[in-house]
């Protein structure tokens, strides 16, 4: 998006550099990077970073209305609703489609967002390592919002997760957290903000109270970071000791119900130039769109793009288990905003925001995700360079 300094990096680029970039990402922390991580980062001009910036703020004004308190009180499926949920989410992730208007310039579309927390502390670590292994970054770019820099992005992330507990008695709970494709990010939550990843399995309950063991020490859990996801919950049926149902003496980080409130779910309650059309499949069954080639369909209650068929049919979505459960939602165009070496690259920017679930949380940060292929995934980039976990560097006097 910025000609010059696109083409500049890209001269200064060697596989060398790239080669000592990912070394420092795999040694920085106990655990190495389980994703492809992009050969650049993305450099935003002004226009396109007052864009992303614009989309966020309209999407959460529309998210602070009565009305979407409405439309999500039905969002918790039956039994899963977890007791003592906060006001207010402590994180909020916004993905947009980096497309282009009329007038070819940028012009963010909507594709997800969750009330979930996302790999916040491994952005930090590879934004550092981008400006440390790659000069050709100016000095006058950040990846931050607000006026942030690290040390104020972490401190924000610090006030969302561990709020005033002791770090120690603050668990990031995930399952099997030592096997997840992120687990990079747990060791980076562990460094930065002394937070350590629990099993599910590894948390005993003692009346309301629960305790893990720390260094073989029983320590109690004062606070959750919470990272498990009910879909795999469920699925997967870990031996756990205690109930996300149960009546505990617990704050949340990220309140589990908060992941179905702000979800799939959402989409089709937003609206306006940021937002492409979409709709429940049982709002739309007598009224089919003809030109289903332009559609998408997504099931409410999945994760990391589980389920999504990016060809439905007519028959595909008549034979849908669950009509209410599954979204209709219109493509969108990717624009090729990043030239590279093997050809042009489109880009997805999650916009990552925090607060402390009083209040709605504001924009700190963003990652990007580079795609050639028909997706963002693995399966789709196979063999393919400059695609996988980047990210986003935005003008200082636009932030």
């Amino acid at each position: 998006m910025i000609p010059a300094l696109r083409q500049r990096y890209n001269a200064a680029f060697t596989e060398e550099r790239y080669s000592a970039f990912l070394a420092e990402l795999n040694h920085s922390t106990r655990w190495p990077v389980d994703f492809r991580v992009a050969e650049t980062p993305l450099f935003f001009d002004k226009a396109a970073t007052h864009a992303l910036t614009a989309a966020a703020a309209d999407i959460v004004a529309q998210l602070a209305t009565p009305a979407f308190r409405t439309h999500a009180a039905c969002a918790i499926p039956t039994g899963l609703t977890v007791p003592a949920e906060t006001p207010f989410p402590h994180h909020l992730c916004i993905d947009f489609a980096l497309c282009h208007d009329a007038a070819g310039r940028v012009l963010p579309q909507l594709i997800e967002l969750q009330g979930f927390p996302t790999v916040a502390c491994f952005q930090a670590l590879l934004t550092r390592t981008f400006k440390a292994r790659f000069p050709d970054i100016p000095a006058d770019f950040t990846s931050y919002f607000g006026g942030l820099d690290e040390a104020g992005y972490l401190a924000a992330l610090r006030h969302a997760i561990v709020g005033d507990c002791d770090p120690r008695e603050v668990i990031l709970l995930e399952i099997t957290p030592d096997e997840q494709k992120t687990r990079v990010d747990f060791a980076c939550t562990e460094a930065m903000l002394g937070v350590r990843a629990v099993c599910v399995t590894a948390v005993r309950k003692h009346g309301k109270k629960l305790s893990y063991d720390r260094d073989g020490i029983e320590t109690p859990v004062s606070r959750i970071f919470n990272r498990a996801i009910f879909d795999e919950l469920l699925r997967k049926q870990p031996p756990m000791r205690f109930s996300f149902f149960d009546e505990l003496d617990v704050q949340w980080a990220g309140h589990p119900n908060w992941y179905f409130r702000i979800s799939k779910h959402t989409l089709p309650f937003l609206r306006g130039p940021f937002v492409p059309p979409c709709h429940f499949v049982s709002d739309i069954r007598g009224v089919i769109p003809s030109d289903l080639e332009n559609y998408v369909l997504k099931p409410l209650y999945s994760f990391a793009g589980l389920g999504v068929d990016i060809a439905p049919t007519r028959e595909k979505i008549a034979a849908v288990p669950n009509s209410r459960e599954w979204l209709l939602q219109r493509k969108v165009a990717y624009a090729p905003v990043l030239a590279t070496p093997d050809g042009p690259a489109k880009a997805e920017v999650r916009l990552i925001l925090a607060g402390d679930g009083t209040g709605w949380p504001t924009l700190v940060n963003s990652l990007v995700r580079l795609t050639k292929g028909a997706m963002h995934g693995v399966d789709f980039n196979k063999g393919r360079t400059w695609v996988g976990a980047s990210a986003g560097f935005y003008p200082l006097a636009a932030v």
